[in-house]
């Protein structure tokens, strides 16, 4: 069933026309960027080892939220990796619900994450509502998303 959830969202996504951007933490991931209140927009998974938070840039306005995804592997000093998700302009979405936020296990692919977001659409001035997903390997790193 899960994997033909993520076919089905790939094959969505290749006409979805907005793309997304997994990035090594920069900027945005600064600690005074975390939602707050934090306990209500930070989860872990994965026994702890997997940290998701909604990060709130404040500008620009209309794009100013991104996830921070703190995962495994570890390096040789034992930290996890940070990396940053948002759009492929380096904004980020205009809302998250992140209360939303749905997390499944596929032993194939990982963790299979869902939250529902909304982008803007600069063209015509419109807010977009869909859903974000992604997916993280512990083992590589790799976290591919998309959305629907």
């Amino acid at each position: 069933m899960t994997r033909m959830i993520l076919a089905a969202a790939l094959a969505c996504s290749a006409t979805a026309g907005m793309a997304l951007e997994v990035s090594e933490c920069d900027w945005k991931a600064r600690a005074d960027s975390i939602a707050e209140p934090w306990e209500a927009y930070t989860r872990t998974f994965a026994n702890g080892d997997v940290r998701l938070a909604l990060l709130d840039t404040v500008e620009p306005a209309a794009a100013a939220f991104h996830i921070l995804i703190i995962s495994p592997p570890y390096d040789e000093l034992g930290t996890r990796q940070c990396r940053t998700l948002g759009m492929a302009s380096g904004g980020g979405f205009s809302g998250v619900t992140f209360d939303a936020l749905d997390a499944t296990y596929d032993p194939s692919v990982g963790l299979i994450f869902n939250l529902p977001v909304a982008t803007y659409d600069g063209s015509n001035g419109e807010f977009i509502e869909g859903e974000l997903l992604f997916t993280l390997n512990q083992a590589t790193g790799d976290i591919d998303a998309w959305l629907d």
